[in-house]
């Protein structure tokens, strides 16, 4: 049986995706140490869960992804930011199989 292929040589017609390589941003601007006092610049590696995003979401390189997890966790130990979302606290059924 022969395969059908699209118009742009892909099976079924559809584009393979390609993520764009993203660039650290703190590489960028020359940022040599990332202060945990700074809890705006933190929220945004943050996802809406509370988890630290990873690298190939963020884009970070690796030795900035370590500085930052760092900076999370000092901010999360000195309540700057917090370890679970807000919308978690509220609901107390959380992670309870009873």
């Amino acid at each position: 049986m022969a395969e059908v292929r699209g118009s742009r040589g892909t099976r079924w017609g559809r584009r393979r995706y390609v993520p764009r390589r993203k660039f650290c941003s703190f590489c960028k601007d020359k940022i040599k140490a990332i202060e945990y006092k700074e809890p705006m610049k933190l929220r945004a590696y943050i996802s809406d869960r509370g988890k630290i995003s990873p690298r190939r979401k963020s884009g970070t390189c690796a030795k900035h992804q370590r500085l930052l997890a760092t900076a999370i966790k000092r901010a999360r130990h000195l309540a700057l930011l917090p370890y679970v979302a807000a919308h978690m606290h509220e609901t107390e059924s959380v992670g309870f199989r009873g």
